[in-house]
């Protein structure tokens, strides 16, 4: 829509607009005028944004239905949200990502912190998964594929609907093919292993794409060594570790399918006769390991978010407590032990006290030996503290 057109809606009259002028990409519904014209916006409306004074701020989306009631878009109030501007923030993204990889494997848009808020991209190779997880985009979701198709030339575009985020905008939840067609898993080369990344039915994307620095450090000290790799997804810690040279890595997960992915990533690589699963709860499977007095001298932990949400903070901290003991009593005297936590609501300050807590309950003392975060695919915008979720920490411990 050209800009003369736009609806406006305009922050309280008590709202500093100067965090929004200095780069912060979200305002929330107590700080919006919300009228009776304003809630009556269809959720993903673009509109122009100003402050109480009227002076404009840049085109934001609306969604009266969510607790972040706008996300800025653009700060040029006369920019026009369209194809080409959608093609302009997805060769910016391209860019950056050629620049780091050789290989087409790789977030392609990390949300706000490219210039597209809300949305989600990852690529594999010929195909791409969108996460649209905000209403203007799940608006414009047809001119963003063909934009995606038109700057990467991917053949295959898929819509991944899963996710709490969703449901907050009052999304749907349905997955489903937007180009192209997508045979089967699809084969995913990264720190010289290969993974089974199932665009349609796997967790999120198919694969976690933000883990592959830390995969990497994790398969430094993997040469000759047993690994345990817990909450094991498709594998990617062990597959990395494999790779890497370890002697056996044993992948733990709740989920059947993906313990699948992983075997079959195992066999794509040569390994599968280094590589077992078991299949079933995290917290049984560590305590069943333990009473096998069965040492490990790599243990990676790589839990889903326990702490999603400010409510779920400390009940997340305990949990990553509990999951530093148990995994600390798994770990062979001088081996290591890496523990992660991707939950938004904590901290890496936290997140380490909590992880020394459960250490030192299981008698052992550590060093820490590295901290990792995401991968540069996955930028984090200063503005926003949610982009930089993801924590690595890597321990050598002692008796």
């Amino acid at each position: 829509m050209p800009p003369s057109s736009l609806p406006v809606v305009r922050l309280r009259p008590k709202t500093d607009a100067r965090a929004i002028r200095h780069g912060a990409p979200w305002v929330y519904d107590n700080e919006l005028v919300t009228d009776r014209r304003t809630r009556a916006l269809p959720p993903g409306t673009i509109a122009v944004l100003e402050d109480a004074d009227r002076h404009p701020l840049g085109v934001v989306a609306v969604n009266p239905a969510s607790r972040i009631i706008a996300r800025m878009l653009d700060r040029d109030p006369s920019a026009q949200i369209d194809s080409a501007w959608l093609a302009a923030r997805l060769r910016a993204a391209l860019a950056h990502r050629e620049r780091l990889y050789d290989a087409p494997y790789y977030r392609l848009v990390h949300a706000e912190a490219d210039g597209l808020p809300g949305v989600v991209i990852d690529r594999f190779g010929a195909a791409a998964v969108i996460q649209p997880n905000a209403a203007w985009a799940e608006t414009l979701i047809g001119p963003l594929c063909e934009a995606l198709v038109a700057v990467t030339g991917v053949t295959a575009v898929v819509k991944n609907a899963g996710g709490r985020t969703r449901a907050l905008e009052g999304l749907d939840d349905q997955t489903l093919v937007l180009q192209g067609t997508v045979a089967g898993p699809v084969e995913v080369p990264m720190n010289g292993a290969k993974y089974l990344a199932d665009l349609l039915g796997g967790q999120k994307t198919g694969l976690f794409y933000d883990q592959r620095p830390n995969h990497a450090f994790a398969a430094s000290l993997a040469r000759g060594a047993r690994m345990l790799d817990v909450f094991s997804h498709v594998g990617g810690f062990s597959l990395a570790a494999l790779a890497g040279g370890a002697a056996s890595a044993l992948a733990v997960d709740a989920s059947a399918p993906a313990l699948e992915l992983a075997t079959g990533g195992a066999r794509a690589m040569g390994a599968a006769d280094r590589f077992a699963t078991r299949q079933g709860d995290a917290f049984d499977a560590m305590q069943a390991l333990a009473e096998q007095s069965a040492p490990f001298d790599l243990v990676i932990c790589d839990p889903p978010a326990f702490a999603p949400s400010k409510q779920s903070r400390e009940a997340g901290l305990r949990a990553y407590e509990k999951v530093a003991r148990l995994a600390a009593g798994l770990v062979a005297p001088g081996g290591y032990l890496g523990l992660c936590s991707c939950s938004h609501a904590v901290d890496l300050a936290a997140f380490r006290k909590a992880s020394a807590r459960g250490i030192g309950r299981a008698g052992h003392a550590a060093q820490i030996i590295h901290t990792g975060s995401a991968g540069p695919d996955h930028p984090q915008l200063p503005q926003l503290a949610e982009s930089g979720y993801l924590k690595a920490l890597f321990c050598r411990l002692t008796p």
